[in-house]
């Protein structure tokens, strides 16, 4: 049986839950491109399954911020998925603020590993700071998702270095998440044929 995983890309085009914006990147933008290229990656393996909330770039989900994120647990609880992954990218209004991080429900739980594993491989190979894993029982991916979950923050946009990595970089990311996953599962990358 594969793996089933649901990708959240955070966020939409236009005003609707629409997403931060810096250094002329729009966060829904490489949410979905990073949440499009790691379905790919895990689609490709045949030990996993990958569906993603949004199948086009332009696709807008709900028609205000709680019904996109309602939506997007919908369809992550109808499918239903073995593990729920928000993908984001984070914004303060300080510029020197940097760094990645994940967001879980609670210590200690299948989602707060998931996450971890995934942080330090975002770290290792996308090359950004380890900001931790903070615990955010009220983001409401996490609290109505009734499968593990992490919302993972790959960087800031108001930051220009991690920017920088967030606009050139973003298959970078996928394959990183994707090496979380199999570090957390315990599996092996696929031999290349």
């Amino acid at each position: 049986m594969a793996i089933k995983i649901f990708i959240d890309q955070g966020h939409n085009p236009g005003t609707i839950n629409a997403g931060a914006q810096g250094n002329g990147l729009q966060e829904q933008e490489v949410n979905y491109n990073v949440g499009t290229y790691l379905a790919n990656i895990l689609n490709a393996d045949p030990r996993f399954e990958a569906r993603t909330a949004r199948t086009s770039p332009t696709e807008v989900l709900g028609t205000n911020n709680t019904s996109s994120l309602a939506k997007r647990v919908q369809m992550a609880n109808s499918w239903p998925a073995d593990y729920f992954l928000s993908i984001h990218s984070n914004f303060n209004n300080s510029p020197a603020i940097n760094g990645s991080e994940a967001y879980v429900f609670e210590a200690n739980s299948q989602g707060y590993y998931l996450g971890n594993q995934i942080l330090q491989e975002i770290v290792r190979i996308v090359g950004t700071k380890n900001n931790g894993i903070y615990i955010r029982p009220s983001l409401y991916v996490l609290r109505y998702t009734r499968m593990p979950a992490a919302l993972i923050e790959l960087g800031y946009l108001s930051n220009a270095a991690d920017a920088q990595k967030l606009r050139d970089n973003q298959y970078q990311f996928a394959s990183a998440i994707y090496s979380g996953l199999l570090k957390f599962f315990g599996l092996q990358p696929l031999q290349k044929k």
